[in-house]
């Protein structure tokens, strides 16, 4: 009798050992690694459950016990609304702050470029300063640009394929100030601005009815906001000078707009010679009735603004004044836009 009473207590000696050994097992395997070291570096792909990165945080030396932190996701109800991405974590760090930065999606920021397109900025101008920020040369960007080739965004666009044109995304490259991940391509650079394109259309109401009411397609409304831009100065004059263009297209008049031919040339001119106004090219608007092949800059929203809903008026001249504003002088004839070139002459300091 004796002997099975020591036995049974020798039974509930040794499970009050085993439970408390196993509680000290899962005690320990829960408390954080001992910080040491550099903070680790790890990423959670797109898909991945709750267990996969449970072991992941093992593997990378973040947790004790892989298993255990499963139990724990279990027992608080966590794990479903972990984002993926590359994140940084210490040794030392407990459960409930891993979860937290899981659950809001504390990456790692990721190097980035910052760059500004001015407004009527050229192809060319865009591609030079595409290649300084990335430290590459200026033809890697000009490829992409004069092809489009691959751009989900251009053929949203309905951007032409026109052997005439210089360039064919020119004018569609939006002026912004972008912030972009240091390691894109350049696809991806120029599609962030063809998509910045897409949204400051889409930010005009109904800008699709409007443009279908003018008769013109989006590659013809670019060009005529592209020559708005690269004429005006003066915000409030960009309505009028499209009203302009419209009226002499309206007519079958020749645009004859300096800045046609001075997108030809190497070097901008301060003054046009007679000679440039006779180089041969389906740009240049003083040999050329009609619009352009295409944009000869990147216009900004105003000008695109301007060329959508311009302002009627009897104008078909216009001539800058030479007193510092940068405004216009308009004449309805061209007999007053003689006048008023020597009105402009006189004005100026």
């Amino acid at each position: 009798m004796k002997a099975a009473i020591r036995a049974v207590l020798i039974v509930i000696l040794l499970l009050a050992l085993a439970g408390g050994g196993g509680a000290w097992y899962i005690w320990n395997g829960m408390q954080p690694v001992e910080p040491a070291g550099p903070a680790v570096t790890f990423t959670i792909e797109k898909g991945m459950g709750s267990s996969e990165i449970a072991d992941l945080l093992e593997e990378n030396g973040i947790i004790r016990n892989g298993l255990l932190f499963k139990g724990y996701l279990k027992w608080v109800k966590e794990g479903s609304s972990f984002k993926a991405g590359t994140y940084t974590a210490s040794p030392g760090d407990t459960y409930d702050q891993l979860i937290a930065r899981l659950n809001a999606g504390d990456v790692v920021k990721e190097e980035t470029v910052v760059f500004t397109i001015p407004e009527g900025f050229t192809a060319k101008q865009v591609a030079d300063k595409l290649a300084e920020a990335w430290n590459q040369k200026a033809e890697v960007f000009l490829k992409v640009i004069d092809s489009g080739t691959g751009l989900a965004a251009a053929d949203r666009l309905g951007i032409p394929v026109n052997a005439e044109l210089r360039h064919r995304l020119e004018g569609y490259l939006f002026p912004e100030t972008y912030e972009l991940v240091k390691d894109s391509t350049p696809q991806e650079i120029v599609e962030a601005m063809l998509e910045q394109l897409e949204k400051k259309l889409d930010s005009i109401p109904d800008w699709k009815t409007k443009l279908d009411k003018r008769g013109l397609s989006l590659h013809e409304l670019l060009t005529v906001a592209s020559l708005v831009e690269r004429e005006v100065v003066v915000d409030e004059e960009r309505p009028l000078v499209a009203g302009v263009i419209y009226n002499r297209l309206n007519k079958g008049q020749k645009l004859e707009i300096d800045a046609t031919v001075q997108y030809l040339l190497d070097k901008q001119k301060e003054r046009l010679l007679n000679k440039d106004l006779k180089v041969d090219s389906p740009y240049n608007t003083y040999k050329n009735a009609g619009l352009p092949p295409g944009p000869i800059a990147s216009p900004g929203l105003a000008s695109i603004q301007a060329a959508l809903e311009p302002k009627a008026s009897e104008y078909y001249f216009y001539v800058t004044k030479k007193d510092g504003s940068q405004g216009h002088l308009f004449g309805k004839t061209y007999k007053e836009h003689l006048a008023n070139i020597q009105k402009s002459e006189q004005s100026s300091p």
